[in-house]
């Protein structure tokens, strides 16, 4: 008999103290019995429930129902509420759970991941699927336990390019082709000065703010924000500041701050100076820089003047894995694991990657994303119109080989955050360098269980 999807509905910041109402409750000590016909899915938005719904929709003779308990990350909801029904157990407690790249590594290496199961355990063949598929490594680096074994994976992958304007590129630099762009920009931040120069000789800007260059410099660090439980301001990343002040001492940027009306207007050209291009993976492309350019076909805003291209330094932005809970009984994790199987490492075409790419899992013409497989991109159609027609999966499976997923801390979030303000405080005028950095270690020690020296 196949069984229904059952969403639980959209819960409040309430959810950070209580599970009551939601179809998340903690249902009784840790390591209760599982519910044995129902399968529990915890997820952050309604993707990845939509998506196994497909599945469950394609499999008439799944033998599951598939219950979604989905909580916003907004005001810190999602995080407090996983923990409690991961930490409680019992019928409710998650079988399927997601995490994205800013709290991940709390979940596959932190102080919550005696919850996780390895993908083996399931009876996964992990590493042979793994090789199979070429999944990015930054991905699988940020999916393993300490023990190195694998307990979480995503469908898709967040390599980052430079997203740029071909009508700047033709005008300053002779040429939109990526091959000869990305040679005008990097490698290093020494040639994307020099080309933000030259752009500027133009009247442009080579990026909109400080926060577009912030994501590559993060990701290339040596190490990352906490080492041995101590602070530790990575000489890259503290080159930032000086970077920042930089781009703004000589016009080089706009001086927005990301995710404002300032930046998206950059995206349909009509900032303070035109922008020549954001860092970025394809999410930005499909989900951000395509609905704020101002138009939805060739000619329309900045709509299909836009192509991509190797980034000077790889990183990477953003991401979703899905973890398996150690609750379920052996019949009930077969189950778990041909639905994990199917959105993180099935290269067919009747996979859920593969469709993701194409754009097809839910009917021809859909969006075209960038997935983990680098094995399913090759054999895929990654031809945008809003790209000009460039087939991005060309730029994007070296973006993905090129992104770095060992520098990353649980504490990421709240340290970027309060990094990225004293930043600007000090590029500003507000504080002095000194002060700024000072400042942002007082913050750090405050608020967090980190040493500060």
């Amino acid at each position: 008999m196949k069984k229904k999807i059952v969403a639980a509905s959209l819960c409040a910041a309430m959810m950070a103290t209580t599970l009551a109402g939601c179809g998340g409750g903690n249902g009784g000590s840790a390591g209760g019995t599982s519910n044995p016909d129902v399968i529990n899915l915890w997820a952050f938005t309604d993707e990845v429930p939509t998506m196994i719904e497909k599945y469950v929709e394609e499999h008439p003779d799944f033998p599951y129902e598939v219950k979604s308990t989905i909580i916003g990350t907004t005001d810190g909801a999602y995080q407090p509420a996983l923990d409690q029904a991961l930490a409680g157990g019992g019928k409710d407690a998650p079988d399927i759970y997601c995490v994205e790249a800013a709290f991940a590594l709390k979940y596959t290496q932190g102080d919550a991941s005696q919850y996780a199961m390895p993908y083996k355990d399931l009876g996964i063949d992990i590493d042979a699927k793994l090789d199979e598929a070429q999944i990015a490594q930054y991905t699988v680096d940020i999916g393993s336990n300490t023990d190195g074994d694998v307990v979480g994976l995503g469908f898709q992958a967040t390599g980052g390019a430079f997203i740029y304007r071909r009508s700047i590129a033709k005008e300053v630099f002779g040429t939109d082709d990526p091959e000869v762009i990305k040679e005008k920009i990097g490698p290093g931040t020494d040639k994307f000065f020099e080309a933000a120069e030259t752009l500027k000789q133009k009247g442009y800007a080579i990026i909109s703010g400080d926060g577009d260059l912030w994501h590559p410099i993060e990701n290339s660090s040596d190490n990352g924000w906490v080492v041995d439980g101590k602070l530790n301001i990575d000489p890259k990343r503290e080159e930032f500041i000086d970077m920042s002040m930089k781009l703004k001492e000589n016009g080089y940027h706009n001086d927005t701050q990301d995710w404002t009306d300032a930046w998206f207007a950059d995206m349909k050209g009509v900032g303070d100076k035109e922008v020549f291009g954001f860092f970025g993976p394809a999410w930005l492309i499909n989900y951000t820089l395509a609905p704020n350019c101002g138009g939805s076909t060739v000619g329309e805003g900045t709509y299909g003047d836009w192509a991509v291209c190797e980034s000077p330094i790889g990183f990477f932005w953003g991401g979703t894995w899905l973890l398996a809970g150690k609750n379920a009984d052996e019949e009930k994790q077969k189950a778990i694991a041909d639905i994990l199987e199917w959105v993180t490492l099935d290269t067919s075409e009747e996979g859920l990657q593969y469709r993701w790419a194409n754009g097809t899992l839910y009917g021809e013409g859909g969006t075209k994303d960038v997935v983990a497989s680098a094995t399913v991109m090759e054999k895929s159609d990654g031809a945008v119109e809003f790209l000009g027609g460039q087939n991005m999966f060309d730029v994007f499976i070296a973006a993905n080989e090129n992104a770095n997923g060992k520098n990353l801390t649980p504490f990421d979030e709240s340290i970027n955050t309060y990094w990225r303000n004293q930043v600007r405080e000090y590029t500003a005028g507000n504080k002095t360098r000194e002060q700024a950095i000072a400042d942002f270690k007082t913050q750090v020690a405050d608020n967090l269980d980190v040493i500060v020296e």
